[in-house]
């Protein structure tokens, strides 16, 4: 397959003046889900002055950008909408990098950008919260709002950050271990009101110029899955805060644009690139030796869930082959993505 790298066009926005607020979306394989966004985003983005969103297509082909395109054309959207389009696929990371490290670039470069899943749905009024409650706090890096479930149920979507301690939690998932250590938990109690966690998903996240600016665009080595992590980490490090803002509220139809969730939940074999994310993470944070000494404390972990498995009759909660697919690429955890991943 080319390579393919479009230069983003913004319609009736010229690039040395300063747009208020960029959503970015990338689509990959999700041209459908893709438009359904737009649906409920594109008016809200006509009410905030200086607004206007980025759709990145990101390797599908010309079918989907044809179905964008048409769609862009048909509703009226493109005063508003502007494309991106870049082959092979390059993951979450690499596809907003795409667009961001173009209008970085920029003379005037936008004041907040708002990275957007393309499977996400916007309630009436949830942009303009999102925007006014960022403007209005400087301190805040990083915010983002309530994530539900079509129904309305909340996800959980505030963090704890994962150290070693907590992978071993997670593979023995025993309550009265894991009270032992209720800070390397990786998941708050959903909060009723707005709060500070650690990081928070980029399923739905605004970011400040500022913030872009100092700590720098996502981390394209990570593929998909812990890019948030990472960069929520790397801001916080940095002094700004990380905000959860649930009076504006987004629903993610999650597991509609990416597989992982739902292989997890019924405990299946989990893509090669999660677990090459989960290496990079543990690696560029407490170093190759805190990656052993991760891998080691997750089997210590499964050791104490198989007992109880065994003996208590709990079911298994672990996926396929986890036990090994944990050291995927642990002694070069910093390699980029494979292309061969890119397309599973």
């Amino acid at each position: 397959m080319p390579e393919i790298d479009r230069p983003l066009a913004i319609p009736d926005f010229p690039e040395d003046e300063e747009l208020s607020l960029l959503v970015l979306i990338v689509c990959f394989r999700a041209a459908d889900l893709t438009v359904d966004c737009l649906r409920t985003l594109v008016p809200q983005v006509r009410e905030i002055e200086g607004a206007r969103v980025a759709v990145c297509e990101n390797g599908t082909g010309s079918e989907s950008v044809d179905r964008i395109r048409q769609a862009i054309d048909e509703e009226g959207w493109g005063d508003r909408v502007g494309m991106k389009i870049i082959s092979p696929n390059r993951g979450f990371a690499g596809g907003n990098n795409a667009v961001l490290r173009e209008v970085m670039a920029w003379p005037a470069p936008p004041r907040f950008v708002l990275l957007l899943n393309s499977d996400t749905l916007l309630h009436d009024g949830a942009l303009g919260s999102m925007f006014d409650a960022i403007e209005a706090r400087p301190d805040i890096g990083v915010l983002g709002p309530r994530i539900e479930w079509l129904g309305g149920e909340v996800q959980n979507t505030t963090y704890r950050y994962r150290t070693p301690l907590t992978e071993m939690l997670m593979a023995a998932r025993t309550g009265p271990l894991t009270r032992c250590f209720p800070t390397h938990t990786s998941v708050f109690s959903i909060p009723d009101g707005p709060m500070d966690p650690d990081w928070l998903t980029f399923a739905c996240a605004i970011i400040r110029r500022e913030v872009l600016q100092q700590v720098g665009i996502l981390d394209d080595g990570y593929y998909l899955y812990y890019d948030d992590l990472d960069y929520c980490r790397r801001a916080k490090r940095a002094g700004w805060r990380i905000h959860y803002w649930p009076e504006a509220r987004v629903v993610h139809l999650r597991g509609q644009s990416n597989p992982l969730k739902t292989l997890a939940l019924e405990f299946k074999r989990r893509p090669r690139y999660f677990y090459a994310s989960r290496a990079r993470y543990f690696a560029k944070f407490y170093g190759q030796g805190g990656l052993l000494l991760t891998n080691v404390l997750w089997h210590l972990g499964r050791v104490l869930s198989f007992a109880r498995e065994s003996f208590g009759g709990k079911e298994r909660h672990i996926c396929d082959r986890e036990a090994r697919d944990i050291w995927t690429n642990w002694l070069d955890p910093m390699q980029p993505p494979r292309r061969a991943d890119a397309q599973k």
